[in-house]
């Protein structure tokens, strides 16, 4: 049975290579331009301030070419910026397509909130013992008031 959205001898393209038709939306461009540890470094760099794109490839150990099309991928996403002058690329980081990925992981973080909270009250209940026993999870303080709540 294949996979939905796959189909029957459907050529998949290689990693690294954006599905084409796949990636329409700002959003999808950007976390799939973050999903390669090669362009997160490039972006690191560029934090730093403009690079020319051969002061960007130095570090790694594949070819200019290569380089560039990472840079590709980061330009068609919006995070990164491109000058030419003639032959030299210069490129600088734009960190608006980024605020947009944070502001919708953020939505999320309800989910992992309460647990922050959680292990905050238990480390404030090891600093201070004598303050008496440790506070309890908030999911066992749930159980414990619908527990309360059933009986007569």
């Amino acid at each position: 049975m294949a996979k939905q959205g796959a189909r029957r001898g459907q050529v998949l393209p290689l990693l690294g290579a954006p599905p084409e038709g796949d990636v329409d939306q700002p959003l999808d461009r950007v976390f799939f331009a973050l999903s390669d540890p090669i362009r997160r470094a490039i972006l690191d760099e560029l934090d730093k301030g403009p690079r020319l794109v051969s002061e960007l490839a130095a570090p790694f150990e594949i070819s200019l070419q290569a380089v560039s099309r990472h840079i590709q991928v980061l330009v068609r996403a919006g995070l990164v910026q491109q000058e030419r002058t003639g032959r030299i690329a210069r490129c600088s980081l734009d960190v608006g397509p980024m605020f947009t990925a944070a502001v919708w992981i953020n939505r999320y973080t309800k989910y992992w909130q309460t647990q922050f909270e959680t292990l905050a009250a238990w480390l404030d209940a090891i600093e201070e013992p004598e303050s008496g026993p440790a506070p309890e999870q908030p999911a066992a303080q749930e159980k414990r008031k619908r527990k309360s709540e059933k009986k007569p």
